[in-house]
């Protein structure tokens, strides 16, 4: 088997959230390859964090179940996932 590659999309709870501190929590939750911010709009930027995984079943899951319990963060989301 080889590995997957996911962008997660990753909004945080408020424009006030402190994107650094979020940026270090995520990569110390889940082994991250690289994360950019995105602007949405009105101060509010989220992250889109690229991480590869094993292809096995459940794997992208667990790594968005991690991510939607790290505080701040108001929802985790995969966005695109591909065979690498």
């Amino acid at each position: 088997m080889g590995n997957v590659a996911i962008i997660v999309k990753i909004m945080p709870e408020s424009p006030d959230v402190d994107r650094e501190a979020l940026k270090a929590a995520i990569r110390a939750a889940v082994p991250v390859d690289d994360i950019r911010e995105e602007p949405i709009g009105f101060g509010l930027v989220a992250l889109k964090a690229a991480v590869v995984v094993p292809d096995s079943a459940g794997a992208p899951d667990k790594v968005e179940a991690a991510l939607q319990k790290i505080e701040g963060v108001a929802s985790a989301e995969i966005v695109e996932s591909t065979l690498v």
